[in-house]
Protein backbone atom coordinates (compact mmCIF):
# COMPACT_ATOMS: atom_id res chain seq x y z
CA UNK A 1 0.00 0.00 0.00
CA UNK A 2 1.58 3.14 -1.02
CA UNK A 3 0.54 5.55 1.92
CA UNK A 4 1.16 9.07 1.28
CA UNK A 5 3.10 11.36 3.77
CA UNK A 6 0.59 14.28 3.20
CA UNK A 7 -1.56 14.96 6.37
CA UNK A 8 -4.96 13.15 6.04
CA UNK A 9 -6.66 15.86 7.67
CA UNK A 10 -6.40 19.15 5.25
CA UNK A 11 -8.01 22.14 5.77
CA UNK A 12 -11.50 22.86 3.40
CA UNK A 13 -14.38 21.99 1.65
CA UNK A 14 -15.38 18.31 1.03
CA UNK A 15 -18.02 16.52 -0.06
CA UNK A 16 -19.31 14.09 1.68
CA UNK A 17 -22.62 13.09 -0.53
CA UNK A 18 -24.72 14.36 -3.05
CA UNK A 19 -27.95 16.42 -1.86
CA UNK A 20 -30.50 13.92 -3.35
CA UNK A 21 -28.89 11.18 -0.88
CA UNK A 22 -30.72 13.09 2.15
CA UNK A 23 -34.32 13.55 1.91
CA UNK A 24 -36.57 15.45 4.91
CA UNK A 25 -36.29 12.74 7.87
CA UNK A 26 -33.28 10.95 6.47
CA UNK A 27 -30.25 10.17 8.72
CA UNK A 28 -27.48 9.32 6.68
CA UNK A 29 -24.28 7.33 8.06
CA UNK A 30 -21.15 8.14 7.09
CA UNK A 31 -17.05 8.11 8.04
CA UNK A 32 -14.92 10.67 7.25
CA UNK A 33 -11.64 11.86 8.49
CA UNK A 34 -11.50 8.90 11.06
CA UNK A 35 -14.52 10.17 12.67
CA UNK A 36 -17.88 8.53 11.93
CA UNK A 37 -20.86 11.06 11.31
CA UNK A 38 -24.06 11.55 10.38
CA UNK A 39 -25.84 13.61 7.86
CA UNK A 40 -29.53 14.43 8.77
CA UNK A 41 -32.12 16.87 7.00
CA UNK A 42 -34.66 18.45 9.61
CA UNK A 43 -38.30 18.82 8.30
CA UNK A 44 -37.44 22.25 7.28
CA UNK A 45 -35.03 21.08 4.87
CA UNK A 46 -32.00 22.18 6.84
CA UNK A 47 -29.04 19.71 6.42
CA UNK A 48 -26.58 18.80 9.65
CA UNK A 49 -23.55 16.95 10.04
CA UNK A 50 -22.76 15.64 13.55
CA UNK A 51 -20.30 13.53 15.04
CA UNK A 52 -22.22 10.11 15.26
CA UNK A 53 -22.43 9.59 18.63
CA UNK A 54 -24.69 11.09 21.49
CA UNK A 55 -23.38 13.03 24.30
CA UNK A 56 -25.58 11.27 26.83
CA UNK A 57 -24.30 7.49 26.77
CA UNK A 58 -22.61 7.09 23.59
CA UNK A 59 -25.56 5.40 21.72
CA UNK A 60 -24.53 5.83 17.29
CA UNK A 61 -27.43 8.51 16.28
CA UNK A 62 -27.47 6.75 12.77
CA UNK A 63 -28.69 3.28 14.09
CA UNK A 64 -31.95 4.05 15.10
CA UNK A 65 -32.01 7.57 15.49
CA UNK A 66 -34.78 9.68 13.97
CA UNK A 67 -35.66 12.99 12.81
CA UNK A 68 -38.42 14.53 14.67
CA UNK A 69 -39.27 17.86 13.53
CA UNK A 70 -36.26 20.01 13.47
CA UNK A 71 -34.46 17.88 16.08
CA UNK A 72 -32.50 14.76 15.74
CA UNK A 73 -33.50 11.95 18.37
CA UNK A 74 -31.43 9.81 20.05
CA UNK A 75 -32.78 5.93 20.11
CA UNK A 76 -31.36 4.95 23.38
CA UNK A 77 -33.16 7.49 25.94
CA UNK A 78 -34.99 10.02 23.42
CA UNK A 79 -33.29 13.24 23.86
CA UNK A 80 -33.46 15.58 21.04
CA UNK A 81 -30.55 17.48 19.47
CA UNK A 82 -31.18 20.49 17.62
CA UNK A 83 -29.20 21.76 14.26
CA UNK A 84 -26.61 23.35 16.38
CA UNK A 85 -25.86 20.16 18.49
CA UNK A 86 -27.39 21.45 21.37
CA UNK A 87 -29.41 19.12 23.74
CA UNK A 88 -32.70 20.91 23.57
CA UNK A 89 -35.23 17.94 25.22
CA UNK A 90 -34.09 15.22 27.76
CA UNK A 91 -38.23 13.83 28.03
CA UNK A 92 -38.05 12.46 31.48
CA UNK A 93 -36.68 15.54 33.15
CA UNK A 94 -38.05 19.33 33.27
CA UNK A 95 -35.32 20.94 31.65
CA UNK A 96 -32.77 20.10 28.51
CA UNK A 97 -28.71 19.19 29.44
CA UNK A 98 -27.50 22.39 28.73
CA UNK A 99 -24.03 21.79 29.32
CA UNK A 100 -23.45 19.34 26.62
CA UNK A 101 -23.18 19.80 22.50
CA UNK A 102 -22.57 17.18 19.48
CA UNK A 103 -19.71 18.38 17.33
CA UNK A 104 -21.63 19.79 13.98
CA UNK A 105 -19.70 20.60 11.16
CA UNK A 106 -20.33 23.48 8.66
CA UNK A 107 -22.53 22.75 5.86
CA UNK A 108 -23.31 23.92 2.19
CA UNK A 109 -24.97 22.36 -0.45
CA UNK A 110 -24.06 23.46 -3.92
CA UNK A 111 -23.60 21.99 -6.96
CA UNK A 112 -25.78 19.12 -6.32
CA UNK A 113 -23.98 18.32 -3.78
CA UNK A 114 -23.03 18.12 0.08
CA UNK A 115 -20.15 20.01 1.50
CA UNK A 116 -18.88 19.90 5.25
CA UNK A 117 -15.80 22.50 5.88
CA UNK A 118 -12.99 20.37 8.22
CA UNK A 119 -10.28 21.83 10.23
CA UNK A 120 -8.04 20.81 12.67
CA UNK A 121 -7.78 23.92 14.38
CA UNK A 122 -11.92 24.49 14.49
CA UNK A 123 -11.35 27.64 12.43
CA UNK A 124 -14.46 28.89 10.60
CA UNK A 125 -14.52 28.80 6.51
CA UNK A 126 -12.75 31.47 5.62
CA UNK A 127 -13.05 30.43 1.70
CA UNK A 128 -16.27 29.05 -0.25
CA UNK A 129 -17.34 26.61 -2.82
CA UNK A 130 -17.51 28.25 -6.41
CA UNK A 131 -20.92 27.61 -7.66
CA UNK A 132 -20.55 25.51 -11.03
CA UNK A 133 -21.72 28.29 -13.52
CA UNK A 134 -21.52 31.42 -11.79
CA UNK A 135 -17.52 31.17 -10.41
CA UNK A 136 -16.96 31.22 -14.70
CA UNK A 137 -18.95 34.06 -15.24
CA UNK A 138 -20.59 33.26 -18.85
CA UNK A 139 -23.88 33.56 -18.40
CA UNK A 140 -24.86 29.42 -18.28
CA UNK A 141 -27.08 28.32 -15.51
CA UNK A 142 -27.79 24.78 -14.75
CA UNK A 143 -30.95 25.23 -16.72
CA UNK A 144 -28.78 24.96 -19.69
CA UNK A 145 -27.26 21.52 -18.70
CA UNK A 146 -28.61 18.36 -18.17
CA UNK A 147 -29.29 16.94 -14.45
CA UNK A 148 -26.40 15.34 -13.33
CA UNK A 149 -27.56 13.26 -10.69
CA UNK A 150 -27.41 10.16 -10.56
CA UNK A 151 -27.10 9.03 -14.42
CA UNK A 152 -24.19 11.11 -14.87
CA UNK A 153 -21.66 10.58 -11.58
CA UNK A 154 -19.12 8.28 -10.66
CA UNK A 155 -18.52 6.89 -6.36
CA UNK A 156 -15.57 5.10 -5.52
CA UNK A 157 -15.87 4.46 -2.30
CA UNK A 158 -12.40 3.07 0.06
CA UNK A 159 -9.50 3.87 -2.47
CA UNK A 160 -5.69 4.41 -1.36
CA UNK A 161 -5.36 7.76 -2.75
CA UNK A 162 -4.72 11.72 -1.76
CA UNK A 163 -7.15 14.56 -2.54
CA UNK A 164 -4.13 16.55 -3.66
CA UNK A 165 -3.31 13.80 -6.40
CA UNK A 166 -6.53 15.16 -8.63
CA UNK A 167 -5.39 18.90 -8.56
CA UNK A 168 -1.64 17.80 -9.20
CA UNK A 169 -3.17 16.25 -12.26
CA UNK A 170 -4.78 19.79 -13.50
CA UNK A 171 -1.33 20.74 -14.31
CA UNK A 172 0.04 17.57 -15.41
CA UNK A 173 0.00 18.17 -19.32
CA UNK A 174 2.30 15.50 -20.33
CA UNK A 175 0.08 12.69 -18.93
CA UNK A 176 -3.00 13.51 -21.92
CA UNK A 177 -1.27 11.35 -24.44
CA UNK A 178 -0.41 8.76 -22.61
CA UNK A 179 -3.18 7.95 -20.33
CA UNK A 180 -6.12 9.75 -22.83
CA UNK A 181 -4.95 8.61 -25.82
CA UNK A 182 -5.58 12.46 -26.78
CA UNK A 183 -3.92 13.71 -30.39
CA UNK A 184 -2.75 16.69 -28.57
CA UNK A 185 -1.10 17.91 -25.57
CA UNK A 186 -2.30 21.07 -23.50
CA UNK A 187 -1.02 24.51 -23.59
CA UNK A 188 -1.44 26.06 -20.32
CA UNK A 189 -2.12 30.17 -20.12
CA UNK A 190 -3.09 30.57 -16.70
CA UNK A 191 -1.34 29.72 -13.35
CA UNK A 192 -2.87 31.60 -10.65
CA UNK A 193 -2.06 30.23 -6.73
CA UNK A 194 -2.24 33.21 -5.58
CA UNK A 195 -5.18 32.73 -2.41
CA UNK A 196 -6.69 29.75 -1.09
CA UNK A 197 -8.84 29.41 -4.51
CA UNK A 198 -6.53 29.03 -7.57
CA UNK A 199 -7.64 29.07 -10.96
CA UNK A 200 -5.65 26.57 -13.60
CA UNK A 201 -6.35 27.23 -17.38
CA UNK A 202 -5.25 25.55 -20.46
CA UNK A 203 -5.77 25.64 -24.12
CA UNK A 204 -5.91 22.89 -26.93
CA UNK A 205 -4.02 22.72 -30.23
CA UNK A 206 -4.34 19.81 -32.54
CA UNK A 207 -1.32 20.23 -33.92
CA UNK A 208 2.04 22.12 -32.74
CA UNK A 209 2.34 24.47 -35.68
CA UNK A 210 -1.39 26.25 -34.53
CA UNK A 211 -1.31 29.57 -33.58
CA UNK A 212 -2.19 29.96 -29.55
CA UNK A 213 -4.90 32.71 -31.27
CA UNK A 214 -6.22 30.21 -34.00
CA UNK A 215 -7.62 27.46 -30.91
CA UNK A 216 -11.03 27.45 -29.81
CA UNK A 217 -11.29 24.79 -27.18
CA UNK A 218 -9.39 24.39 -23.39
CA UNK A 219 -10.31 24.19 -20.22
CA UNK A 220 -10.61 26.37 -17.17
CA UNK A 221 -10.83 25.12 -13.46
CA UNK A 222 -11.56 26.27 -10.07
CA UNK A 223 -9.79 25.29 -7.19
CA UNK A 224 -11.23 25.78 -3.93
CA UNK A 225 -8.60 24.10 -1.41
CA UNK A 226 -7.60 20.58 -1.75
CA UNK A 227 -11.23 19.25 -1.85
CA UNK A 228 -13.27 20.67 -3.99
CA UNK A 229 -12.49 21.44 -8.20
CA UNK A 230 -15.00 22.32 -10.46
CA UNK A 231 -14.20 22.85 -13.75
CA UNK A 232 -15.45 24.01 -17.62
CA UNK A 233 -14.55 22.65 -21.04
CA UNK A 234 -15.04 25.11 -24.02
CA UNK A 235 -15.09 24.31 -27.60
CA UNK A 236 -16.10 20.42 -27.44
CA UNK A 237 -18.35 18.76 -25.76
CA UNK A 238 -19.97 21.38 -23.43
CA UNK A 239 -19.46 20.32 -20.59
CA UNK A 240 -18.40 20.60 -16.90
CA UNK A 241 -16.78 18.54 -13.93
CA UNK A 242 -16.40 18.57 -10.43
CA UNK A 243 -14.16 15.90 -9.07
CA UNK A 244 -14.01 15.54 -5.06
CA UNK A 245 -11.79 13.38 -3.06
CA UNK A 246 -12.95 13.26 0.64
CA UNK A 247 -10.16 11.23 2.99
CA UNK A 248 -12.00 8.90 5.45
CA UNK A 249 -9.24 7.73 7.11
CA UNK A 250 -5.04 7.77 7.33
CA UNK A 251 -4.90 5.96 4.06
CA UNK A 252 -7.87 6.25 1.98
CA UNK A 253 -10.56 8.23 0.61
CA UNK A 254 -14.12 8.66 -1.19
CA UNK A 255 -14.24 9.62 -5.06
CA UNK A 256 -16.97 11.51 -5.95
CA UNK A 257 -16.99 12.86 -10.03
CA UNK A 258 -20.37 14.54 -11.28
CA UNK A 259 -20.95 15.42 -15.01
CA UNK A 260 -22.97 18.47 -16.27
CA UNK A 261 -23.47 17.73 -20.25
CA UNK A 262 -24.90 20.72 -22.40
CA UNK A 263 -28.52 20.48 -23.43
CA UNK A 264 -28.55 20.21 -27.22
CA UNK A 265 -31.17 23.02 -28.29
CA UNK A 266 -34.70 22.71 -27.80
CA UNK A 267 -34.31 19.93 -25.44
CA UNK A 268 -35.65 21.11 -21.87
CA UNK A 269 -36.49 18.03 -20.61
CA UNK A 270 -36.66 17.13 -16.67
CA UNK A 271 -34.61 14.27 -17.07
CA UNK A 272 -31.33 13.36 -19.03
CA UNK A 273 -31.57 11.80 -21.73
CA UNK A 274 -29.57 9.14 -23.78
CA UNK A 275 -27.35 11.64 -25.65
CA UNK A 276 -26.30 13.14 -22.42
CA UNK A 277 -25.74 9.97 -20.17
CA UNK A 278 -23.64 8.81 -23.37
CA UNK A 279 -21.30 11.85 -23.47
CA UNK A 280 -21.33 11.88 -19.60
CA UNK A 281 -20.08 8.39 -19.82
CA UNK A 282 -17.16 9.38 -22.42
CA UNK A 283 -15.92 11.70 -19.50
CA UNK A 284 -16.33 9.45 -16.67
CA UNK A 285 -14.34 6.92 -18.53
CA UNK A 286 -11.12 9.45 -19.13
CA UNK A 287 -11.98 10.57 -15.59
CA UNK A 288 -11.73 6.27 -14.39
CA UNK A 289 -8.33 6.17 -16.10
CA UNK A 290 -7.15 9.24 -13.84
CA UNK A 291 -8.37 7.15 -10.85
CA UNK A 292 -6.99 4.24 -11.72
CA UNK A 293 -2.98 5.74 -11.42
CA UNK A 294 -3.61 7.49 -8.31
CA UNK A 295 -5.28 4.51 -5.76
CA UNK A 296 -1.76 2.93 -7.00
CA UNK A 297 0.44 5.85 -7.09
CA UNK A 298 3.13 6.96 -4.49
CA UNK A 299 3.73 10.55 -3.57
CA UNK A 300 7.29 11.22 -4.90
CA UNK A 301 8.89 14.37 -2.78
CA UNK A 302 10.82 15.70 -4.49
CA UNK A 303 9.64 14.72 -7.75
CA UNK A 304 12.02 14.12 -10.55
CA UNK A 305 10.51 16.90 -12.86
CA UNK A 306 11.55 17.98 -16.30
CA UNK A 307 12.29 21.16 -17.29
CA UNK A 308 8.74 21.69 -19.18
CA UNK A 309 7.07 20.27 -16.10
CA UNK A 310 9.00 22.22 -12.99
CA UNK A 311 7.10 25.71 -13.04
CA UNK A 312 3.39 24.11 -12.75
CA UNK A 313 4.06 21.48 -10.05
CA UNK A 314 6.06 23.73 -8.19
CA UNK A 315 3.32 26.14 -7.83
CA UNK A 316 0.69 23.83 -7.22
CA UNK A 317 2.92 22.19 -4.23
CA UNK A 318 3.49 25.41 -2.79
CA UNK A 319 0.28 26.43 -3.10
CA UNK A 320 -0.90 23.35 -1.05
CA UNK A 321 1.38 23.50 1.76
CA UNK A 322 -0.82 26.01 3.37
CA UNK A 323 -4.12 23.36 3.88
CA UNK A 324 -2.00 21.03 6.02
CA UNK A 325 -2.09 21.29 10.18
CA UNK A 326 1.89 19.80 9.98
CA UNK A 327 2.59 22.59 7.02
CA UNK A 328 3.12 19.24 4.45
CA UNK A 329 5.32 16.55 3.82
CA UNK A 330 8.52 16.57 6.18
CA UNK A 331 10.96 19.24 5.21
CA UNK A 332 15.03 18.39 3.80
CA UNK A 333 16.86 15.74 5.33
CA UNK A 334 20.23 17.22 7.11
CA UNK A 335 21.95 14.26 5.90
CA UNK A 336 20.65 14.70 2.35
CA UNK A 337 21.22 18.15 1.03
CA UNK A 338 18.92 17.54 -2.30
CA UNK A 339 16.35 16.27 0.00
CA UNK A 340 12.87 18.20 -0.01
CA UNK A 341 13.70 20.71 -2.85
CA UNK A 342 11.93 20.50 -6.25
CA UNK A 343 14.21 20.86 -9.20
CA UNK A 344 13.89 19.92 -12.74
CA UNK A 345 15.32 16.90 -14.15
CA UNK A 346 18.81 17.50 -14.98
CA UNK A 347 19.26 20.42 -12.93
CA UNK A 348 22.38 20.80 -10.93
CA UNK A 349 22.57 19.72 -7.55
CA UNK A 350 26.10 20.56 -6.55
Amino acid sequence: MARTPLSMEPTGWFQVAWCAEIGVGAVHRMKYFGRELVAWRAASGTLSVFDAYCEHLGAHLGYGGRVEGENLVCPFHGWEWNSQGRNVCVPYEKHPNRGRRIRSYPVLERNEAVWIWYDTAGRAPYFDVPDMFSAFGDGKSAADYYPPVPAATLYRPGLTLHPQYVLENGVDFAHFKVVHKTPFVPEFTRHDFSGPVSYVDFTIAFDENVELSEVNSGVESINAGLGCSITKSWGMIDNRTMPAVTPVDETTCDVRFTVWIGRRPGDDGAEINRYGTTMAGFVIEQFEADVEIWSHQRYTDPPALSPKEFRGFTALREWALQFYPDGGPAGPDPRNPHSGAIRPAGAATT
